[in-house]
């Protein structure tokens, strides 16, 4: 035996990976939620501080070129010096404050300061290259100099010629920009909070619902479930049809498609398209509803259970009753034998007391004749039957249903049509068709006025050709359909099961052999039987044609 593994120590936790569904997906949809979230807001972030920077440069640059744009900048930059009081100074301080830039320096064609928020800086060179804007071109940059890292827009400075006496250089602090920068982030870091929240919720929300419809199991019992369930299906003596609800199958299992005639591929087909139609069809489908329903597939016999499923679909078992049925008209015809037994007894009986009372009487030779008398009734009824009925099955079953009609007040007739020769390929069949037939004929002309049962059996080439003529009341025409329907009597059920089948039995025979069985109204009024049964008879030999 193997050992059982002991349980964890009290008290000691073991952290790992959640085993229930809920708990697993709820974990992945979070670390999901959290990673987008994450890669959102840096992908936000990312492209932002170019924009702030790009944004300062620009502002810078429009500064400077409203600044160049002044027409008294540059006159006043080519009528004076570079002094603390000049009015180059005193033009770029109000520029400056009004604007809220870091510095406005104005510079002359050598890079000689004008003008700086520093005065002490005045009249000496900028600390970075002026070149470009002293050229003709506007220069955005950051780039660092007397006041520190800045975002940087530089001008040409043009005079009343269009002739380039100079440039200004505008610079934003940089700090400033990196300050926008930081405010932004707990605005961003709230909506991506919010949204991660939201995430959060919705993940859970789901969780809970994947958690209802799992029954809160661990992936391995699901997985050990569904093999257990697949290793029962096909395990079981019973057959077991799903279907969705659409109609279609969408499970078979193994002895489900023994019972049934079809393979695997039937699996995802309407049904109706997969068995045709039928009363098999419309039990499955729950066009017919009850419990243990009878029907009739192919040679089986088969009882029907069916139970809705919660998405709108069914499961329907079903069970093998061919053997069950077998065995049930094996006991109808051992009833039936002991019934001609006890007749045959009865009348025995009657004779041994006629004979007795003869002999006492002394009347030696009216006891010789009753004798002859009573021997030869019965010799002739069996030779009847034998001269025209050659199988020996068939003709030791009429002869016992010739005994228990005439106990029951019917005489059975063999017709002097009849003649049926002894090259049956399925007498047990045959059998079951005429046990049937002649039993429910019986039972139609039992106390009828004058009640007779008429057998006919003929061949015609290889074709066997059977007609149960019956004094009863008939089959009125808007039953003759009906009564081959599995089910469908109006007898009481015996005690080994359901009533029913003998005649959807006889009509599946019949046209599994390609043939038909049929029920109209006898000549002289009741209810006639035909069955038709092509390749019943095989050939006959040379000998037997002779």
């Amino acid at each position: 035996m193997s050992a059982v593994p002991s349980p964890p120590a009290p008290g000691r936790r073991r952290f790992g990976w959640p085993q229930r569904v809920f708990s697993q997906v709820l974990l992945m949809q979070l670390a999901i939620a959290a990673g987008v979230t994450v890669l959102a807001t840096g992908l936000f972030l990312a492209p932002l501080s170019h924009q702030l920077d790009d944004q300062a440069m620009r502002r810078a640059l429009a500064i400077a070129q409203s600044a160049a744009a002044r027409p008294t900048l540059a006159a006043d930059l080519l009528a004076s010096g570079p002094a603390a009081d000049g009015p180059v100074q005193d033009a770029a301080e109000r520029i400056r404050r009004a604007t809220g830039a870091e510095y406005v320096v104005v510079m002359d064609r050598r890079g000689v300061r004008w003008s700086h928020p520093d005065t002490r800086q005045l009249g000496g060179i900028v600390s970075t290259d002026p070149s470009d804007a002293l050229a003709g071109r506007e220069v955005m940059e950051i780039d660092s100099g007397t006041l520190g890292r800045s975002a940087r827009g530089k001008v040409p400075l043009r005079g009343p010629g269009g002739a380039i006496v100079g440039a200004v250089s505008v610079g934003i602090e940089y700090d400033s920009v990196r300050a926008r920068l930081l405010a932004a982030i707990p605005g961003l870091l709230a909506y991506a909070g919010g949204a991660l929240a939201a995430g959060a919720l919705a993940a859970y929300l789901i969780s809970r619902r994947i958690q209802k419809q799992t029954r809160d199991l661990a992936f391995s019992d699901i997985s050990a479930l569904l093999a257990e369930r697949e290793a029962m299906l096909h395990s079981i003596r019973e057959g077991v049809v799903a279907l969705d609800p659409g109609g279609r199958v969408r499970l078979l299992n193994d002895e489900a498609q023994r019972l049934l005639g079809v393979g695997p591929e039937a699996t995802g087909r309407p049904l109706d398209e997969v068995l045709g139609g039928g009363r098999t069809t419309d039990v499955l489908a729950g066009r017919v509803t009850g419990t243990d329903l009878l029907t009739v597939r192919g040679h089986r016999v088969l009882v029907a259970n069916r139970v809705p499923t919660d998405d709108g679909g069914a499961v329907a078992t079903l069970r093998d009753r061919t053997e069950l049925e077998r065995l049930g008209r094996e006991l109808d015809s051992t009833h039936g034998l002991i019934d001609a037994l006890r007749a045959q007894d009865h009348e025995h009986a009657n004779r041994l007391h006629t004979l007795l009372g003869l002999l006492e009487l002394e009347m030696h030779e009216e006891a010789v004749a009753f004798v002859t008398e009573v021997v030869g009734v019965h010799r002739t009824t069996a030779e009847q039957v034998t001269e025209k009925v050659r199988d020996p099955l068939l003709a030791a079953l009429l002869v016992g249903k010739a005994t228990v009609a005439a106990e029951r007040g019917v005489a059975l007739r063999l017709t002097a049509q009849s003649r049926l020769p002894d090259r049956l390929v399925d007498p047990r069949g045959l059998v079951t068709v005429v046990g049937n037939l002649v039993d429910n004929a019986l039972d139609a002309a039992a106390g009828s006025p004058g009640a007779v049962v008429e057998v006919t059996l003929s061949a015609e080439g290889r074709t066997a050709v059977l007609r149960v003529r019956d004094s009863g009341p008939g089959v009125p025409a808007g039953r003759r359909e009906l009564i081959f329907t599995e089910g469908w009597s109006t007898k009481e059920p015996p005690a080994h099961g359901g009533r029913g089948l003998g005649l959807a039995l006889v009509r599946r025979f019949a046209e599994r052999q390609g043939g038909h069985a049929r029920v109209a109204d006898a000549p002289e009024g009741g209810a006639e039987f035909t069955v038709v049964l092509p390749e019943a008879l095989r050939e006959a030999l040379p000998q037997e044609a002779r």
